[in-house]
């Protein structure tokens, strides 16, 4: 415990003068079931396929800012590139699918060359926003859980220091960076990553951005203190496991589409709907993890099955069984240090509806995600409707994943 909240405390006096220099370095330079789409056409429409040739350029320059003078340094940073980029492009997908959704007619009193040149300077910026993203996110889930698969998962930096402070060995199977090079290469390699990130977040030149994604960071670390440090009622306390969840997952991505939504020049309010998007998709994946966290095999999960509950961690299958099942609770309290109480809870859970209600609720916000899409200012580009339906199938693709 001494030595997460070490990692914890770095962390914050990183983010500290981090988002001084950047901010330095600125100011001087429906229902789910109205998914609008047939079976048909969602056989058609994948939204991995409609950035394919962006992904592969996101994922070359995302090598290429990794390089470091020192060569130990150069290698554990590429390490995760190596062994996850190919694998963990979910993030960026929203992002990209995010910056088409909410294209912005040029105005025709520019030239006709002017109007191309402005566009390919903003998509250039929002693909440097779904860059920054992915390094925050492999760096806070390495420190933090590297137990985390996002196939969206499957991006302080966040896949590297979540290894360090669960212990985590492997991550899909592959030995960990802080397992493979040792602890301390691995936060150093963690702490250059997060400093790539945030020399591209100055290159933006936009104060609200870099406010945006450096508030990310530090959500990042508030939610994991929050999980370290819970007290026993706060523990077994649904609206507090939601917001530690919006802390350590949602915040990213939700932040991330504003970023996008702000650099497209758009209003607050579409703004605020980007946003909204991002939480309720992101709160939705996490919510489906925890219940793959009791369902899924440790081979499609890229983690240990029972891994949170064996960390003593509570999610939210535990917490709604715990609502039928009060007498669950003192299980809870002692702790899953022990199998027999693992295996305690796990017989509450399964006589519970635990599981169900968790989906249900996974269900609920990724129609709020898609009732955000439905809801921006109307656009009849075909690429932009395009982008917008693509963005509606991941919420559907989120819920009914299984792995």
């Amino acid at each position: 415990m001494l030595r997460n909240l070490h990692y914890v405390v770095v962390s914050l006096g990183f983010l500290g003068v981090i988002y001084s220099w950047v901010s330095s370095a600125v100011s001087s330079v429906g229902q789910q079931a109205h998914i609008q789409s047939s079976s048909v056409v969602e056989e058609q429409l994948d939204p991995f396929s409609l950035v394919a040739d962006e992904l592969s350029i996101l994922a070359n320059r995302l090598r290429s800012m990794v390089v470091a003078e020192v060569p130990k340094l150069a290698s554990a940073a590429e390490y995760f590139f190596k062994m996850g980029v190919e694998g963990k492009r979910f993030r960026p997908t929203v992002l990209l699918l995010m910056a088409t959704a909410l294209d912005v007619q040029m105005p025709r009193h520019h030239a006709d060359a002017a109007i191309d040149t402005l566009s390919t300077e903003l998509r250039t910026r929002q693909q440097c926003v779904a860059e920054i993203t992915e390094m925050i996110h492999v760096v806070s889930s390495w420190r933090y859980h590297d137990q985390i698969p996002l196939a969206y998962e499957d991006m302080v930096a966040s896949l590297l220091h979540d290894d360090v402070l669960d212990d985590a060995d492997t991550r899909r199977g592959i030995g960990s960076l802080n397992f493979v090079m040792g602890n301390k290469l691995a936060v150093l390699a963690g702490d250059f990553l997060l400093s790539r990130a945030c020399v591209a977040l100055a290159s933006l030149k936009n104060t609200e951005v870099v406010s945006l994604l450096a508030k990310v960071v530090e959500h990042l670390v508030t939610g994991e203190t929050m999980q370290m440090t819970t007290t026993s009622d706060q523990r077994c306390n649904m609206e507090y496991y939601m917001q530690k969840t919006y802390y350590k997952t949602a915040s990213l991505i939700s932040n991330s589409c504003k970023a996008i939504a702000l650099l497209a020049g758009q209003t607050a309010e579409v703004s605020i709907l980007a946003y909204e998007y991002g939480k309720n998709l992101g709160l939705a994946y996490q919510l489906i993890d925890d219940v793959l966290d009791f369902t899924g095999t440790s081979t499609s999960l890229g983690k240990g099955s029972l891994s949170d509950i064996r960390h003593g961690i509570v999610t939210a299958p535990i917490l709604f069984a715990m609502e039928e099942f009060p007498e669950l609770r003192t299980v809870v309290n002692e702790g899953f240090d022990s199998s027999a109480n693992v295996d305690r809870a796990l017989e509450y859970l399964g006589k519970s509806r635990g599981i169900q209600r968790t989906r249900e609720l996974a269900a609920k916000h990724a129609s709020l995600a898609s009732a955000a899409i439905d809801s921006f200012p109307e656009n009849n580009d075909e690429n932009v409707q395009r982008s917008r339906r693509a963005l509606v199938e991941l919420t559907h693709r989120v819920i009914t994943r299984t792995k």
